[in-house]
């Protein structure tokens, strides 16, 4: 199969490009026209085969997804014209090869589970598994709106901590700018002031610092880049991973306002799959999934199997201690009324609140950390200048 950059036209006149996969130039031509388009032009697309690189949508993209599919489908439309329509009024070219090979799959007779799963990772497993109840119960359009209505409160969060991130970013970038500024431009004006011998040991350092930067700065690029990318590939070894996450939840002062975030979006979780008709096992294997951290996955292997063996939702995840006692008796209280999925829903629109809120006084902690940084910075700047000032004034009084 070889990519083919092609133009076309709708029946209203529309100009239409986008990229296809095809064995020849006949081929494109049929596909074309067996989507309703007719074929301006086209031509073999730069690389010749198949890439192997997988679009992968946003979060963004699978909210607005959603609610289009949602809506078509309400509206009394088939799940393949819905996706031929996504793949229409798809203008980038990346999602919309992607939806081309949705609406391929679904119009030969697969579903449309299996023809999400058939695009390599471009969807989540989440959305998949939802979309698989949907198929199953024939609820599909219920179920898709709940995927839009969870991919929008995601996006609001992911926006929120975006959002509240931003100051703590700047202070920290003028933090390292004004540290370079200051070693670089500032300390090197005073080194005439007095001899290295009658300079305090803290001169003396801040001093041989500046000298450090201006004369071997690359070192330090390659120590930052170097301590970096040893970062990332030792989070990749499991047992640093595991370590690391399992320090993120039991951190003072940090650590519960982290579990606060995860409670918000494992409840949302939890109450989009069991209210799609997921048996409740798949359910917790796949809202743990979502929060993404190694130590809450193997806290949820024995949460899975007590599940398995009978044990309620709400006595096993006590039994970790990861979340609030009351999150647990929330879900205590569904299981026993036999309302879980209302209760679910109720808990995960209180609990996503809680994550905002958890990350507001998160960026409240980095804000006065980065200015007490930056102050102790400045500080040890000027206790090892003020020295030197004296130190000359008394020189030129002496003389």
């Amino acid at each position: 199969m070889r990519n083919y950059s092609y133009v076309a036209k709708d029946s209203t006149g529309k100009t239409i490009k986008g990229v296809i996969e095809a064995e020849d130039q006949q081929q494109v031509q049929e596909k074309i026209y067996e989507q309703g388009l007719f074929l301006i032009s086209s031509s073999e697309a730069l690389g010749g085969g198949k890439s192997n690189k997988i679009y992968k949508f946003k979060t963004k993209e699978l909210t607005f997804a959603c609610r289009q599919i949602a809506a078509m489908l309400t509206s009394g439309l088939t799940i393949v014209k819905a996706i031929d329509v996504m793949y229409k009024e798809t203008e980038k070219a990346g999602p919309k090869s992607v939806w081309l090979s949705v609406y391929e799959s679904v119009n030969k007779g697969s579903s449309f589970t299996e023809s999400l799963k058939q695009t390599g990772g471009s969807f989540p497993d989440f959305m998949i598994s939802m979309v698989d109840a949907g198929d199953r119960s024939g609820n599909l359009d219920v179920v898709v709106q709940r995927l839009s209505d969870f991919y929008d409160n995601q996006n609001k969060l992911n926006n929120t901590i975006r959002g509240a991130m931003m100051y703590p970013i700047i202070l920290a970038v003028l933090t390292i700018v004004m540290v370079i500024g200051m070693f670089t431009f500032i300390m090197p004006t005073f080194a005439g002031l007095m001899s290295e011998d009658e300079m305090p040991a803290l001169s003396r350092a801040l001093f041989s610092m500046s000298d450090f930067l201006k004369s071997k700065w690359y070192i330090l690029v390659i120590a930052v880049v170097v301590i970096f990318f040893a970062i990332r590939y030792a989070l990749k070894v499991p047992d640093i991973r595991l370590k690391y996450d399992m320090i993120k939840v039991k951190m003072p002062s940090v650590g519960p306002l982290v579990v606060r975030i995860y409670e918000g979006r494992f409840a949302r979780t939890l109450s989009s799959l069991y209210s799609s008709g997921i048996p409740m096992v798949e359910c917790l294997e796949r809202s743990s999934k979502v929060l993404g951290n190694s130590y809450v996955d193997k806290l949820f292997i024995q949460v899975v199997d007590e599940v398995k063996q009978g044990g309620t939702v709400s006595g096993s995840l006590t039994k970790t201690e990861l979340f609030e006692g009351m999150f647990c008796s929330m879900i205590y209280v569904g299981e026993e009324s036999g309302a879980l999925d209302e209760v679910l829903d109720k808990t995960a629109s209180f609990y996503e609140e809680e994550a905002n809120a958890a990350v507001d006084r998160l960026v409240t902690m980095l804000e006065p950390l980065m200015i007490i940084i930056m102050g102790v910075v400045i500080g040890l700047c000027l206790a090892g200048i003020f020295p030197l000032l004296y130190g000359g004034i008394g020189e030129l009084e002496n003389s």
